[in-house]
């Protein structure tokens, strides 16, 4: 089936409300992924903002990256979807995931969309791509739905899963994992949640959004599953035979004041300890991009770039390569998933440990959403910073955690985690 495609050029201020007409118009539908850049400028993003909405094809609900690859050369169309953390388990044998699934997205899952929405970098035109309705329909019908998504949201009392002396302790134990030559590095996680919770999603990803605009912001539905994301992280890209990953070691919170902010920026630049975790996350993804790429071609763009957020600095490498020939773009994931910044070093000893001292499954918390182009390029997300909601138990969660080195104070580490939960609980207050 060809999709019927045209461009509208958005007048002068007409920017500033299509965002939220596309959301009101496209949560009608039972299934939609909504990816927002936030007007960040970047070297590497191709949209501002890109909307697929309704399906007129689903991949099996635990689908493979090899399935997922099959169908894309089958319809050379666009795929939108998530990969949980746990697909990890299918990835590597030695892997399992004991905790129960609570919001219960499927492993892996992409939907061929009835219709793409997006805007250029430039902010000044939409494009409308239709399998079904003309384009001309589609934009009529986004321009006639409402400017306005309610940011109040009712209040949660979220019940933390690991107490802070679980944590300490925790921590403690982890630090003595990495004296004993068990791993270097390791992503620590924990969960908050509330039961019993009814909220309208959208309005809970607008407040989020409002809060902390991100680079790849999402919201996400799929059928009564939600995600609302607020993630500054690049997990993967794909533009041409160029593969490139932008992993995040390295936080520090924001101040109101100008100078005490620059001081803040400038000493995470200088931390040694920051500088070490983001060094050996990077040192992990040369090596998973090494499995795919040409021999040699792998090159580290940027080395701890400091970039600044609404909540908080955050220190940022850029790595990338070219893909061997013989590679397809599922290659490419499945050398490299779950992204290194989410798990630590070594990577297959590091989630054998966070699986025996986490207590929540992870499940799409630092997984990855995003999109296949017609053309096999692709860009995904690290889904961090983010709620989850299943509607129909009325589950509501999030996840927050940091890279555990032996030099972490775990006190420290208790207090930047709380600062990444600070956003999520805030809305809700």
């Amino acid at each position: 089936m060809q999709r019927q495609v045209a461009t509208y050029l958005l007048a002068d201020g007409q920017y500033e409300n299509i965002k939220n007409r596309m959301l009101n118009w496209a949560n009608q539908f039972g299934i939609l992924l909504f990816l927002d850049t936030n007007a960040y400028d970047s070297a590497y993003g191709k949209y501002e903002c890109l909307l697929a909405a309704g399906a007129v094809h689903t991949t099996k609900p635990n689908a493979s990256l090899a399935s997922l690859q099959q169908y894309h050369n089958q319809t050379k169309d666009w795929l939108f979807g998530h990969v949980t953390y746990d697909y990890k388990d299918f990835i590597e044998q030695k892997l399992s995931s004991r905790h129960a699934a609570k919001v219960d997205f499927p492993l892996l899952q992409f939907f061929c969309p009835e219709y793409v929405c997006y805007i250029d970098k430039e902010r000044s035109r939409i494009t409308i791509e239709s399998l079904t309705a003309s384009p001309q329909q589609i934009f009529n019908a986004i321009l006639e739905s409402s400017t306005v998504i309610n940011t109040q949201v009712l209040r949660q009392e979220f019940i933390k899963r690991t107490s802070k002396e679980e944590y300490l302790h925790a921590i403690d134990t982890l630090r003595a994992h990495i004296a004993e030559g068990d791993c270097y590095e390791i992503n620590y996680c924990c969960e908050a949640y509330c039961e019993n919770a009814i909220i309208e999603p959208l309005n809970v990803f607008a407040a989020l959004n409002n809060l902390s605009p991100a680079p790849f912001a999402a919201y996400y539905r799929n059928d009564d599953k939600y995600m609302m994301c607020a993630s500054p992280e690049r997990y993967l890209q794909k533009a041409g035979d160029k593969i490139l990953s932008q992993p995040i070691k390295g936080t520090a919170r924001r101040d109101m004041d100008a100078t005490k902010d620059n001081a803040i920026k400038n000493e995470l630049q200088q931390s040694i300890k920051e500088r070490a975790e983001n060094v050996m996350i990077v040192d992990l993804v040369r090596n998973d991009l090494a499995r795919s790429c040409e021999v040699g071609s792998v090159r580290v763009e940027e080395l701890m770039g400091i970039y600044s957020f609404p909540q908080v600095h955050q220190m940022i490498s850029t790595v990338s390569g070219y893909l061997k020939k013989e590679m397809t773009f599922a290659d490419a994931i499945r050398y490299s998933f779950p992204m290194g910044s989410m798990t630590g070093v070594p990577k297959i000893k590091v989630m054998q440990l966070i699986d025996d001292y986490e207590q929540a499954r992870r499940e799409l918390y630092s997984g990855t959403v995003g999109y296949i182009q017609p053309n096999g390029d692709f860009d995904f997300n690290v889904v961090i910073r983010s709620l989850f909601y299943n509607a129909q138990s009325r589950y509501l969660s999030y996840q927050t955690g940091g890279a555990i080195t032996y030099d972490s104070n775990p006190e420290q580490e208790w207090e930047e985690m709380r600062l990444k939960a600070w956003a999520m609980e805030r809305i809700f207050s």
